[in-house]
């Protein structure tokens, strides 16, 4: 459990060196959600609240982020105009980090639900920002294989904070500094 937490912020740790919207110029989707730490903690928060959620939240939550973060990307790469997304996804991570500081249990359905608003501005995002050269399909079946991927990283790390004996205070403690960041995002954007 030591190794994973210290890969988690290890990851966390290199990605606050990216620019938080430097996302041009990766030539793969798959690369694009860990181009910016706005996407990084989004989706990792995803993954750990849908944990701290429990029962059937832990696949309905995650998964209802990568099916309309494709209806996003749909609407991204097609350059329909989505307004303030940038303001989206950094709000995003706020929200997902009090959910999670704030150990904050809502109905399957309105976390689903939320998780899906939150998921059409990250789509947007990847879809309006992919280069022109790529393949549409393949880019986007990339950047939602790597949003699968950390969600998986937030479940598992959540899975195994909730069994240590501090786990349940360190996660909360991680949702507050991903919330922190966020408002951080949130200032560098409005």
């Amino acid at each position: 459990m030591k190794q994973i937490l210290n890969s988690l912020l290890v990851l966390a740790t290199t990605s606050l060196f990216s620019f938080a919207y430097a996302h041009t110029g990766s030539s793969t989707g798959w690369l694009h959600p860990l181009t910016g730490v706005d996407h990084l903690l989004a989706m990792i928060a995803v993954g750990a609240w849908s944990v701290q959620l429990g029962g059937r939240a832990v696949w309905i939550v995650p998964s209802a982020f990568v099916c309309f973060m494709l209806i996003g990307g749909i609407i991204g790469f097609e350059h329909f105009e989505l307004p303030a997304t940038e303001v989206g996804v950094s709000f995003s991570v706020v929200l997902l980090g009090l959910a999670i500081y704030k150990r904050k249990i809502l109905p399957v359905a309105v976390a689903a639900s939320a998780t899906a608003l939150f998921g059409i501005f990250h789509g947007y995002a990847h879809g309006y920002e992919m280069p022109v050269q790529e393949n549409k399909w393949l880019y986007t079946l990339g950047f939602m294989a790597m949003t699968a991927t950390l969600h998986l990283v937030g479940a598992f790390g959540a899975h195994f904070l909730l069994k240590a004996k501090s786990g349940d205070r360190i996660l909360r403690a991680l949702g507050g500094l991903s919330a922190l960041c966020g408002v951080w995002l949130v200032s560098t954007v409005i």
